[in-house]
Parts: C-alpha cells; structure tokens; sequence
C-alpha cells in the first residue's frame, strides 16, 4: 500500500471475492463454517491487500489480548514446564494463549495478526532474520523465551544466569574432591550452552584442575546425547568421574550408560544436570541439577509480551532470572582410588 493509501477494509476483501462481509470476518477470526475454496480465496486476497486486523489496546471492555506462543520440536518437560508459567500469568493478568509450532509459511505472521494476536512468544525457538522482518511488516512484538542464539537486536528476550549456574555445578563437584569433570552439551553455537560451558571452565581453571579436549563434548539436549556422550568419555584411557550436563534428559541419558556398563551412580560416576524439570527429582538416582526458574520465566515473558503488545517500552532487551544449585542424590566425593590416581596426576 501506499503511505498514504486508504486503509483496505473487510468490505474491500468481501466485494473482491463476491462474498459478505460476515463471511471474510469468519476468515479472519479463524472460523470453521466457511467452505474451503472460499476461506482460500480470501484469504489469497488479505495477503493480497495486504489487510492487517485493527490491533486494539488492552482496555476495559475489550476483548481480552491473545498471546500466541510458538515452539519447535516436541513438547518435552521443559517446554512444558515454561508453558505453565506462560499460562498461569496469562490467567492471572485476563489474557488468552495459543500454543502452536514454529512456521515459516509465507505470510504467517500476517495471519497471526489476522487472526487477533497481539503478540509471539517463542520457546526456544531459533528465529531467522526473514521471520524477525515478517514480524516487524506486521506489527507483531516478539519475546523469545531461553533463546539459542544472540537474538537480533530488535527482540527482547528472557533466559536463567547460564554462566553462574555452571560455575555452581562445577564448583560443587570439585568440593566433593572430583577433579576429572567433563562437559556433556547441547549445540556448541548455542548461546545458553556456552554460557554454561564457560562456567565450567572458569571454575575448573580456578581450581587447578585440567581440562582435556575429550572431557568436552557438545550435541544436542536430548536424552541420547547423552546415552552416546558419556560412552565416549568412559571409554577414555582416564574417564572422568563426574559429568556436568548441559540439561536433565543429557544427564539422564549419562545414568543410563554409567548402569549399561555397570557402574553405579554416584558412587562410580557423579552425574549434574541442568533445569530441575520434574525428570530430575523422578530420577533414579534423584539428580543434583541446577534449576532454572522455568515457570517464573515464561511467566516474564508473558507479562513483558502484554507490555509490548500495548506499546510500552521495557527496560532491558534481555532479562535474566537467577539459577540455583540443588544437590540430590546423583553427586558424591568420588571413590578412594579414583582420587589417589587424581592426586599422582594420573
């Protein structure tokens, strides 16, 4: 449209395509009485126009704000766990969400606004620089919850104190007496994992304690990262005796080779995770974990996506919850001779 251009209306679309005008609001609003070919051809024609739904402020006798909240992936214990917070301040604060997977159908955001929301929440989510500019053509404001990747400028985001929350869990294994930790990981290139392997080296480096190449290992946060990585590092001439994860299910998949190969936890292998998830205390053994506010943080996020859609202004592009060590039972001082090949440097 030009900048100057009238606004294209609902009666615009309707003439277009020989329909009523309660018919295009039917499209728009997601309705299901609409026969197929005419919901495609109106909604050819809203991309067409450009049409945008009036976005209204949150104000007393409006409709409530609808939050769309977007993931990738399958629905795992963490996402769930952050969806629960999302909803939970969502219901306290008199606004709606929808749950869907990521797209990167044309014009998707488009039909986000079309459709009444006011603003995305991405779990995790890695959003490029094409999705950011069909967020921007559309109005939508975007918060990305834990985000993988340094977000663009333009995004505000939520995550946990990664970096100190890797410093704690190390720091713990080495006053148990461990000084052969290794780093099982998610995505080298994430951001949220290298922050947490940093906190690992800072607090070896400032112990002492070497840090062999093969003590650190990156994949993916999943349970069979995991099961692999730590078969790979108990297969080392000198394993480690501890394991820091870079989340629960790495870590369970760790338990799970250390008992394959018999060897029990902790007494044989320490194991910490990351993000105290509900995995984490149903584990066998319960597992020391660091917990990331999960909850509390999608709850952020909520609050600070109704904020934007109403065009407020945040102080801070990325918020930050702290992190908290919980010892369970998946952590001991290591055995007696492991330490005395550690202490002969061997």
């Amino acid at each position: 449209m030009r900048p100057n251009a009238r606004r294209t209306t609902l009666a615009d679309i309707a003439q277009a395509a020989g329909v009523s005008v309660a018919t295009v609001s039917k499209v728009v609003n997601g309705r299901g009485d609409v026969a197929p070919h005419t919901r495609v051809r109106v909604q050819e024609l809203l991309h067409q126009h450009d049409y945008l739904a009036p976005v209204f402020r949150h104000t007393e006798g409006v409709e409530s704000p609808t939050i769309e909240v977007q993931f990738q992936g399958g629905l795992k214990s963490y996402v769930a766990e952050a969806l629960e917070g999302i909803v939970d301040a969502a219901a306290g604060s008199g606004a709606s969400v929808v749950v869907s997977k990521a797209s990167s159908a044309p014009h998707w955001a488009r039909d986000l606004v079309s459709a009444g929301r006011r603003a995305v929440i991405a779990v995790t989510s890695v959003y490029t620089t094409a999705h950011l500019n069909e967020l921007a053509r559309s109005g939508l404001p975007l918060v990305v919850l834990d985000p993988l990747h340094l977000p663009d400028a333009r995004v505000t985001s939520v995550g946990a104190t990664n970096f100190a929350g890797g410093l704690a869990a190390t720091r713990h294994l080495l006053s148990l007496g461990h000084r052969r930790i290794a780093y099982l990981g998610g995505p080298a290139m994430a951001v949220c994992n290298q922050a947490r392997m940093h906190g690992y080296r800072a607090a070896m480096e400032a112990e002492g304690a070497r840090v062999p190449d093969a003590y650190i290992r990156p994949g993916e946060f999943t349970y069979e990262t995991g099961l692999l990585g730590a078969a790979a590092l108990l297969d080392l001439d000198e394993p480690p005796t501890a394991v820091f994860a870079g989340n629960d299910e790495i870590a369970l998949g760790a338990v799970e080779t250390a008992r394959t190969r018999g060897l029990r936890v902790p007494e044989d292998l320490s194991v910490v995770g990351f993000d105290d998830t509900s995995l984490a205390q149903m584990a066998s053994p319960p597992l020391t974990t660091v917990r990331q506010p999960l909850r509390e943080m999608g709850a952020t996020a909520l609050r600070t996506a109704l904020r934007l859609a109403d065009g407020e202004k945040v102080e801070s592009h990325h918020i930050e919850l702290a992190t908290e060590l919980v010892v369970r039972a998946s952590t001991a001082a290591p055995r007696e001779e492991a330490a005395t090949e550690t202490a002969n440097g061997r």
